[in-house]
């Protein structure tokens, strides 16, 4: 009878199991004292191994946690809203492209932890005239550069799109095709190119590999820079990555026309072709560039897409698509040395070199009248997450 009691004591109190297998089981070792575990090292003791790695000092071993977090299901989405309630730099950043990531209730609780503004996305038909005009909204983080000097960085959340054109359209280039499908990533987006008062800011502070001139264009706080080279933009990110933490980058050229199209197909975010009242580009304005945001935005809250100054991305040139990565990152083995893209056309392009897909080629010292072509060449930013799970 003694045996049989002693059994019986034994079944019950073994453990239960847990019906979600990425919960803790009573008989895990909950992580040590550790200050810094390696960066894939496996949770021990479920969310509070978790909460260990998330109060490392490595910025790579708290970011890595982030990912673990979400397996535990509304418990980890919660440290991970936490995080980007209290946290800056790149930890955070990475927190809202987990938000970002997610569907239902998480995705629309990110908002609470950016700031919104609102605007009027405006579609044309082929003449330029407007067949709809709805109010829309974005969220972004205000990036403080210092002296009231802010940038704003804008939720790009991530999809697939069709990248280029069909060999049958009108108006395409050679180097537009072949059409092709890529998946992108969230990121955050500069709201409008760099500016002139932008420029100025992080042109100060301490070089990382080559000197900025803080001064070189007019006095106009919110004019795009002008004539900026691509070694010029990188080490303006460079420079602004250091001081905030963040992962700060030129786009790659697959994520730069996602965010411009912004779920459209027509040559430009406005519709079949563009006005002077939608952007500015040449023969309806004297050829100047233009203040940031004079022009209505696109469905992500981007302003000046189209027209205004070309925008640097990180690819290196490529005569067309047929190596393009399907993962819209950065292309760089292959292409033309030296040579890197820019899109968006500018002040002084026709609007068959604003369109979406249109694609240029200029060496990476490039600058205003190079090689006889007058060239007005800015840049804008993207944020992105330290890690990727």
């Amino acid at each position: 009878l003694k045996q049989v009691q002693a059994k019986t004591d034994s079944s019950a109190k073994k453990p239960k199991m847990p019906d979600n297998p990425n919960e803790p089981r009573p008989f895990d070792a909950v992580l040590g004292d550790l200050s810094r575990p390696p960066v894939n090292a496996a949770v021990l003791g479920g969310l509070a191994g978790v909460k260990h790695r998330l109060a490392s000092t490595s910025d790579e071993v708290r970011i890595a946690a982030l990912y673990e977090a979400i397996k535990y299901d509304q418990a980890g989405l919660d440290l991970v809203v936490e995080i980007v309630k209290t946290e800056t730099g790149a930890v955070q950043c990475a927190a809202w492209n987990l938000l970002g990531n997610k569907i239902g209730k998480t995705a629309k609780q990110l908002p609470q932890y950016l700031q919104t503004f609102t605007f009027d996305v405006i579609t044309v038909n082929d003449r330029g005239e407007e067949i709809s005009h709805i109010p829309s909204s974005a969220s972004y983080f205000p990036e403080d550069l210092g002296d009231g000097i802010i940038l704003e960085m804008v939720w790009i959340p991530g999809g697939t799109f069709l990248m280029g054109l069909q060999e049958t359209e009108k108006e395409r280039y050679n180097s537009e095709s072949p059409l092709h499908q890529v998946t992108i990533q969230p990121f955050f987006m500069g709201k409008y190119p760099v500016t002139q008062a932008q420029w100025k800011a992080v042109a100060a502070l301490p070089q990382i590999n080559i000197s900025l001139n803080p001064n070189p264009f007019d006095k106009w706080a919110n004019l795009p820079v002008d004539g900026v080279s691509w070694d010029d933009a990188m080490e303006f990110c460079a420079r602004l990555a250091k001081k905030t933490g963040k992962i700060y980058r030129l786009p790659s050229e697959a994520e730069w026309e996602y965010a411009c199209r912004a779920g459209t197909t027509t040559p430009f975010h406005f519709g079949e072709t563009i006005t002077r009242d939608l952007a500015n580009y040449y023969k309806e304005y004297t050829g100047q560039i233009t203040e940031v945001g004079s022009f209505p935005p696109n469905t992500f809250g981007l302003y000046d897409m189209h027209g205004n100054v070309w925008e640097w991305c990180a690819d290196l040139w490529d005569e067309n698509y047929r190596s393009a990565l399907p993962d819209g990152t950065v292309w760089e083995p292959g292409g033309k040395t030296r040579y890197r893209m820019l899109r968006g056309g500018s002040c002084k392009s026709v609007p068959r070199g604003c369109r979406s897909a249109y694609r240029y080629g200029a060496a990476e010292y490039a600058v205003a009248n190079f090689s006889n072509f007058n060239l007005s060449i800015g840049f804008r930013v993207v944020c992105s997450s330290a890690w990727t799970p």
